[in-house]
Formats: C-alpha cells, structure tokens, sequence
C-alpha cells in the first residue's frame, strides 16, 4: 500500500537505510499511498468514523493509543501487522489561546500549537517515533543526523528507547547548550565539526561509505510521515474546522513540508474541505526560501551563509525546498523574513502569555505582525502559529535578553521602545521585605497598562 516516489522525476524507489534520495535524478523521496486500496476506505462516512476513534483512543492505555502520532495510525500505514513501535508518548500538545497577542494583531481567532510541549522539547518528535520505528523494523542497528540541536536531541532520546546505537553531527559553536545537553544525557555519540549545518550534512553523506547508519534527517520520508499527524490533531483540537492560515518557522523546511502533506492528503481523503494557507516565516539572515522565491520564483535554490541568533532555522541550504514551495503554491500561502530584533520581541510577548518557547518558534509570530499589516491575514480569519521547541532549549538567549547583551545598538534602531517595553530586570536586593516592596512597587509602575 506504500511506496516511495521522487517529488521531482516521478520514479519509484526502493526504500534504502542509507541516505534516501532517489536513485534517478537524486532529489528527495516521498511516501505514496496505493489511491486504489487506500482511497477507497477513505468515504464520508468512513471519515466521521475515524474522527471518532481517533477521539476515544485518548481514554486508552495502549502505547499506540498514547501517542499524538500513533492515534492516528491510519493515515500512515507503514507498520506491519503486530510490529511494536518506537515511543515517548509524543503529540497530544496543547493549543494555546494567546489573548495578548489577539488585542495587539486585532485577531481574535490567533491560536498557538506548542510543539515544544513534545518529550525531547520540540516538534521533531512527531517524526523521530516514526523514523527510528521503520529504522528497527528494518534491521538497522544504529541511526544517525546531523543537527541544529533539535533533531539531534530526538534523534538521541528514541534510538536510547529503541537500544540503538545514535550518531550525532553537530556545527561547532552553533548549537544551544540545552540541545547539546540533551544529546549527551540520551547517550549519542556527538560529533562537533568544524563547519556549518550543511557541512555536517556533507559529512554524515560521505561517512556512509564507510560506517552503514540509517539516516533521519528530514530526507527521511518516514519523518515526514510522522510530523504530517500534526495536521489532524491540530483539526481535531479545532472541531475539525480549518483554520484560514497555519504559519510555521523556516529552517530546513521538512515541518512546512510535512504539515502540507497532511492537510492536502486529509482534504483529499475527505477528513476536512479544503487545507489552510500554510507560510512560512524565517529570519533575515537565513532566509534562502524567501529569497529563492523572491530571485527565482521558487525555480532554483538560493543558497545563503545563515547566520542567525535562532540557531534552530540557521540553515542556508535547506533539504526539502521544493517541498516547501509547492506546498506554499498549493494552498497559497507565502513566505516572509523577519530581523533579529523582530524575533527577539516577538518571543518577549510570547513569553508574556505565559507560554515560552525557542526564539526559532517566535518567528511565526512576528512574521504574522508582518502579514496582518500586509492585509494578507484579514481580522475575522482564523490562525494558528506552529511554536516548535521550548523555552528551555536556549535559555541563555532568554537571559541575554533581558539584560540587553543580546542584540547590538544596530540591530535594535527603530525597535528600542518596543524591546525596553519587554525587558525585566533581576532585583539584587538586602534580605529585607521593605525591599522587596519597593522593587515591586517600582517594577509595577514601569509596566506599560496593557501589561
């Protein structure tokens, strides 16, 4: 019922534990479904019915049943009958409502899905189950990335559940404590290289000829697979009504990829009439989609040198490109950058609702500003920001931050009401309650009334 087929010549693969790319013209494979078998247990009526036991799955204790992505086991039937699978009970994170940030953009219908709220911390998860399950499944004794920090980190943790062995390329220098952390705690063999993100992944390519891996970067269709559940939790957490605009950030773009395929393949199996406008949002100085789009109308790849304090999208030379602008073209959606100063408020006020996350995911919020001011997102449209990793995976930025060491003079010009505005301070205080009174008294009055 499954077979993998080349998004740019059409041709069908084997599928191979190495690195999976296609073996005619060399570019990414995707996971294809048999429409004869597949399409037709896929009416109106079958719908309605997973729908169903998708939602009573929940009151389950079935390992399967407690996973965000497993609970949907249908829409990616690539287990065979009885094999067990590789999991930390991932998905199932919440919507957040964000009052604040609806007041500010004058969007009442704003929603944050908080991917940072998976077990390792960020969205990858959703894929990593899937990935390292097929991994096992086909005999593979050790799997391997090269990483920004996030893939790595879930990459770790679920070959450590799996009792594989992991591999773990990172770019040396460019990489937030916190993810490097994880990695080591989950056992990985890691690797720092002398180089940028797309070095390590040159690497890691040619260490296949010497030491056989199963690869899980984003080339992995199964990871996709994975992460497109996304989209019918997120339906599902919705009533099933579609949102006009799902925005997530821009690194590697296997997210903005794989949330297409959900909602296209869902809209196609008749589970929700028609997908959101998906855009995608990244910072200035990585921003190889925006200006791939912007130089070469999404034709040819514009490669860039990224350089950006949300190390997490620091990618210049993204994999799945051209699967992120034909999803953009499919449901219309666009792709915009945003400053560092941008993305370092945009987490501020994020932060202010009480829900943290990684600057990367703060893109999505900013960019929506952007596109609010453009017109492309009207005020009775309805929004959902993808927040993919936790606060906690760099919390030295966060610090930086407040103490007004993390941006330079040239980055904050025109921004510097606005960033002061977000700004708290660590009261060094005498052990007197008096003084803690005043620090209160004197914190409260610099609030602006909004606060």
């Amino acid at each position: 019922m499954i077979h993998l087929r080349c998004i740019e010549c059409g041709s069908r693969n084997p599928e191979e534990n190495g690195w999976q790319q296609c073996r005619q013209c060399g570019d990414l494979l995707e996971a294809v479904y048999d429409s004869t078998v597949w399409g037709s247990k896929l009416n109106a009526p079958a719908a309605a019915e997973w729908q169903v036991r998708w939602r009573e799955r929940r009151k389950s204790d079935g390992k399967e049943d407690r996973s965000g992505v497993w609970r949907f086991r249908e829409l990616l039937p690539m287990l065979d009958e009885g094999q067990a699978v590789v999991s930390l009970e991932e998905g199932n994170t919440p919507l957040y409502a964000l009052p604040r940030c609806r007041r500010q953009s004058g969007i009442e219908g704003l929603w944050a899905k908080h991917q940072g709220m998976n077990p390792t911390g960020s969205f990858k998860d959703l894929g990593m189950t899937a990935a390292v399950t097929r991994a096992r499944a086909r005999g593979a004794t050790a799997v391997a990335c090269a990483s920004t920090g996030n893939t790595a980190a879930s990459m770790a943790a679920y070959a450590a559940q799996a009792g594989m062995r992991s591999l773990v390329l990172i770019p040396s220098g460019k990489i937030a404590g916190g993810k490097l952390a994880q990695s080591m705690d989950y056992g990985a063999i890691t690797c720092q290289l002398d180089t940028d993100f797309d070095g390590c992944a040159r690497v890691l390519r040619a260490l296949l000829e010497l030491e056989p891996v199963y690869v899980v970067n984003s080339i992995n269709p199964f990871r996709i697979e994975g992460q497109k559940t996304l989209a019918a939790e997120m339906l599902e957490q919705l009533g099933w009504e579609v949102p006009d605009h799902v925005i997530v950030p821009g690194g590697n773009l296997a997210n903005s990829s794989a949330l297409g395929k959900g909602f296209l393949e869902l809209q196609a199996w008749g589970l929700c009439r028609r997908a959101p406008q998906i855009s995608v949002i990244q910072a200035e100085g990585a921003n190889p989609l925006a200006r791939t789009l912007r130089e070469t109308e999404g034709k040819a790849l514009v490669a860039v040198e990224a350089e950006t304090r949300a190390t997490a999208i620091r990618i210049g030379r993204p994999a799945s490109w051209k699967k992120a602008v034909r999803v953009l073209q499919a449901t219309g959606g666009v792709c915009r950058e945003v400053s560092e100063a941008e993305i370092a408020l945009a987490k501020a006020e994020l932060g202010a609702e009480g829900i943290g996350c990684e600057p990367a995911s703060a893109t999505t919020w900013a960019g929506m500003k952007q596109l609010v001011k453009e017109g492309f997102i009207g005020p009775q449209q309805k929004v959902v920001l993808v927040l993919t990793g936790h606060t906690l995976k760099d919390a030295d930025y966060v610090m930086r931050f407040h103490e007004g060491r993390l941006l330079e003079p040239a980055e904050t010009r025109g921004w510097e009401r606005a960033l002061a505005a977000q700004q708290r301070r660590i009261w060094k205080l005498p052990a007197s309650a008096e003084a803690v009174k005043q620090a209160m008294q004197a914190t409260l009055e610099g609030l602006p009334e909004e606060a």
